[in-house]
């Protein structure tokens, strides 16, 4: 069945109407619909990337002749006072639909992204490294479930130092701070960091304090036998809806004021942000969470006549985060990691003590290395 059955070029030249099969209309712009050809005129055939600027493009262009298949798959359109000709696939300009509805909600999430709380206990995704990395349809899936849960496990890696930088590896590429390329997280004297002590922490996002924080995080046991040092994960995104239910006044001030975070606990290095403990995009898309107690700086950004109930809101905030129905608990065994998309799922642990040892590393990759590998092994496929 076609995509289209019609066309129509409306506003004089400067838009076209396109009926679906369904009998619903999708509309586009002369100037989108020129700015977004695909000839190798417009577009780089090695790259994609686009060859000419916004102004090589006539500020009076418009649409003189639109005509459509009979397939009703490829689309024909001819510009002035250019003369150029260009042509669409339907699915290509069906995927790029800009003509839709829109949520005017605030704190609406990606549909490609799925919430979850302690239920996720049962249904964790885990995959074993060695499969992973012989078996790309497996890793693939597993991949997508770690972008769409913004949490996953892996099992079966080496007992050795910086074998996390192999897990890294199979997705992205390692982002080095302060802490180095890896960093050890077990206890020190006068550690640097109250990660690195034996102290339990509350759930939290890593490096607020960085712009941009990193994004993704993995941490990699290679030592776990003492008693305590449990891990915990919590979805910030599943969290801050539940704020929004809650108490919507809550939820508006965490988004719409900053917070300011600050570490200066390694000589050589002191490091400041500001942003929103909830953070929007423009069109009020849910797209980060930062939240880490022990790195919050004095907050300074509020008004005076909003600061009490900016803490109330910060306490309710911090409240959700605790409540154990929201979290999932587990113990990682040597071999085994955790990775969690950072601008969206806290993690926390229990304090240790006692006989035996606890010790993880952890390194921090960027989220476009994820994506991409995903993208590109989807075009594999």
């Amino acid at each position: 069945m076609p995509l289209f059955k019609s066309i129509k070029i409306t506003d004089s030249g400067k838009a076209i109407i396109l009926q679906r099969s369904d009998g619903s209309n999708v509309r586009y712009h002369s100037t989108w619909l020129r700015d977004n050809a695909l000839d190798p005129k417009t577009r780089d055939v090695n790259n994609g990337q686009r060859l000419i600027t916004l102004s090589d493009i006539p500020i009076n262009t418009y649409i003189e002749s639109a005509t459509l298949d009979d397939s009703g798959k490829n689309i024909f359109l001819t510009f002035l006072p250019e003369t150029k000709k260009v042509s669409f696939s339907a699915s290509w300009l069906e995927a790029h639909a800009y003509d839709t509805k829109r949520s005017n909600t605030k704190g609406w999430i990606a549909s490609d992204l799925k919430t979850w709380g302690k239920d996720m206990s049962k249904s964790i995704p885990n995959v074993d490294y060695k499969s992973a990395r012989s078996d790309k349809t497996l890793l693939l899936q597993w991949l997508k479930s770690l972008y769409r849960y913004g949490f996953a496990k892996m099992t079966g890696g080496k007992i050795e130092s910086g074998a996390l930088i192999q897990i890294a590896n199979l997705f992205g590429y390692v982002r080095e701070t302060n802490y180095g390329k890896w960093f050890e997280v077990r206890s020190e004297v006068n550690a640097i960091n109250l990660a690195y002590t034996n102290l339990g922490l509350q759930a939290h996002t890593d490096n607020p304090y960085r712009d941009p924080v990193p994004t993704i995080q993995i941490l990699y046991c290679l030592e776990n036998s003492a008693s305590g040092g449990d891990s915990t994960v919590v979805d910030g995104f599943n969290v801050a809806i539940r704020l929004k239910d809650e108490n919507p006044d809550y939820f508006n001030l965490l988004s719409k004021y900053c917070a300011r975070f600050e570490y200066s606990g390694d000589k050589g290095a002191h490091l400041q942000s500001r942003r929103p403990m909830i953070e929007l995009s423009p069109d009020g898309e849910l797209i980060a969470i930062r939240f880490n107690n022990r790195s919050a700086a004095p907050i300074t950004d509020i008004p005076y006549d909003d600061m009490a109930n900016y803490y109330k809101a910060y306490r309710a905030f911090s409240d959700i985060i605790n409540d154990h129905t929201l979290a999932v608990n587990f113990k990682l065994n040597p071999g085994e990691c955790f990775i969690v998309d950072n601008t969206r799922v806290l993690h926390a642990r229990t304090a240790y003590s006692g006989a035996g040892t606890r010790w993880l590393q952890g390194c921090y990759v960027d989220k476009d290395g994820l994506l991409s590998t995903i993208s590109t092994m989807l075009e594999k496929k």
